[in-house]
C-alpha cells in the first residue's frame, strides 16, 4: 500500500506482513545518512530504506533471530523481499498504522518526516544511568520504546549538511519531548529520546540543487525543525494518545519526581485517611477539574528541576515552592533548610504530595490525623 511519495520519485509503502514495514524505494541515486547497524553510516549505493514494526495489535516485542541486530535486520529485509546489499533499516515497537507523515521546505527544497514514536516505558534523558557495557557484553533485558525518523530531501545535500541534519532532526526530537513534558524512566528529568532511537536522512543525489546548511541559522534547516517537531508529535499522538491534553493533569506533572497515586495512597493511609483506594483515586482524579491548583504544582516542579540544574540554590527552590503551596490553601509545615539540591528535591515533593493528599481529603470530607509521615515523595 503506497502512503507517500515524493516530487524526485522516491514512493513509500507498507510492505509485509500486516504492513509491519514502511519501505522508501529511492527512484534515483541518493546520499544516505543513517544510524542503524545494517549498512548505517553514509552511503551512496543503498536503493531503499525500511522501518519495521513488530506490533500488529500492540504489545508484541522483538525476538532477536540472529546473533546480532545487524544481521537480525538483514533477515527482516530478506523476509519483506528487499535485498540487504542495498538497503538499511531500522525496527520498533510501534505500530507501522501509527505512522506520522509530514512535509515542509523552503524554496524549491521539499523536506519529509516518517516516523514513529512510542516512549511509554522507555523514554530517557542523555546521560541516565545505562545498563548495556558493549566491552563486558553485560546488559538487562531490552525495553520498547523508539522513536524511529526517516528524514527525506528532494534536493542534494554536502556529506556535512547529511550530518547537521541530523544533529538538527535529533534537536527537534528533544524539543517536541519537552515541549509535551515527557518523563524519563530513569531519572527525574524531562526525556530526549530513548535509548533505542533511530534515524535515517536520505538526500537526492541526483538533484541540481545541493545545499551545504542544514543547521538552524538555514532556512531548510528550520524546515527540518518544523517538521520533524510536528511529526514526532503527531506520532506520539497517534501510538500512545500522548497530548498536551493528555499531559494536562496533576501527576502527569509530578510522576517523574515520585509523586504517584500510589505514593500519595501510601502517605494517605499513613496519615488515618478514611477512604478506600477506589474512592482514594477517584477524589485524587478530581484534583484535575480544581481551578488554579495545576499552574501551581508545575512550577513547583519546575523549582525541583531549577534546583537539580544549579540554577536555583537549594534555599532558593525551597523557599519558592513553600510559597506556591500557600497558593494552593495548604499551609506545609516549615522543612527548615535545604543543604543539597538532592535534599531540596527530596524536601518539595514531600510537601507537595502533603499538599495533594490534604486536598483529596478535604474534598472528600474525611481528614488526615496529624502530620503526614516523611518528606520525601513516597
Amino acid at each position: 500500500m503506497k502512503v507517500w511519495s515524493s516530487a524526485c520519485g522516491d514512493v513509500a509503502r507498507r510492505l509485509g506482513e500486516a504492513g509491519r514495514a514502511a519501505v522508501l524505494t529511492f527512484g534515483g541515486p541518493r546520499r544516505v545518512l543513517s544510524t542503524s547497524p545494517f549498512n548505517g553510516g553514509l552511503r551512496t549505493d543503498l536503493r531503499q530504506a525500511f522501518n519495521y514494526s513488530y506490533s500488529v495489535k500492540g504489545g508484541e516485542y522483538c525476538t532477536m533471530r540472529a546473533p546480532t541486530y545487524a544481521e537480525h535486520l538483514a533477515l527482516i529485509a530478506r523476509e519483506i523481499g528487499l535485498d540487504p546489499a542495498v538497503s538499511v533499516g531500522l525496527s520498533t515497537s510501534a505500530r507501522m498504522g501509527h505512522m506520522a507523515i509530514l512535509e515542509d521546505g523552503w524554496g524549491s527544497a521539499e523536506v519529509a518526516a516518517l516516523v514513529t514514536a512510542g516512549l511509554d516505558v522507555n523514554a530517557g534523558r542523555s546521560g541516565d544511568p545505562a545498563d548495556w557495557d558493549e566491552e563486558a557484553e553485560r546488559r538487562s533485558a531490552p525495553v520498547a520504546g523508539t522513536v524511529n525518523v526517516i528524514l527525506h530531501f528532494s534536493c542534494d545535500l554536502s556529506e556535512g549538511a547529511l550530518t547537521r541534519a541530523l544533529i538538527t532532526l535529533t534537536e527537534a526530537k528533544a524539543a517536541a519531548l519537552q515541549e509535551l513534558a515527557v518523563p524519563s524512566r530513569y531519572s527525574h528529568g524531562i526525556a530526549t529520546g530513548s535509548g533505542t532511537d533511530g534515524a535515517i536522512v536520505v538526500a537526492n543525489a541526483a538533484s541540481s540543487l545541493r545545499l551545504t546548511d542544514t543547521g538552524n541559522h538555514s532556512k531548510l534547516g528550520s524546515a527540518v525543525g518544523r517538521v520533524v517537531k510536528a511529526a514526532v508529535k503527531e506520532a506520539l499522538r497517534l501510538q500512545s494518545g500522548l497530548t498536551p491534553q493528555s499531559q494536562h493533569g496533576v501527576l502527569r506533572r509530578t510522576e517523574r519526581f515520585g509523586v504517584t497515586e500510589e505514593s500519595l495512597w501510601a502517605r494517605y493511609r499513613r496519615g488515618g485517611g478514611a477512604l478506600d483506594r477506589a474512592h482514594f483515586a477517584a477524589a485524587l482524579a478530581g484534583l484535575d477539574a480544581r481551578d488554579g491548583l495545576l499552574a501551581p504544582v508545575s512550577l513547583a516542579v519546575h523549582l525541583m528541576d531549577q534546583a537539580e540544574w544549579g540554577l536555583l540554590s537549594p534555599d532558593e527552590a525551597l523557599s519558592a515552592a513553600l510559597g506556591l503551596l500557600a497558593t494552593m490553601g495548604v499551609c506545609a509545615a516549615p522543612l527548615g533548610a535545604a543543604h543539597d539540591a538532592a535534599e531540596a528535591v527530596a524536601l518539595i515533593a514531600g510537601a507537595v504530595s502533603d499538599a495533594l493528599v490534604r486536598l483529596v481529603a478535604a474534598d472528600s470530607g474525611n481528614s488526615c490525623e496529624g502530620p503526614l509521615a516523611g518528606n520525601d515523595a513516597g
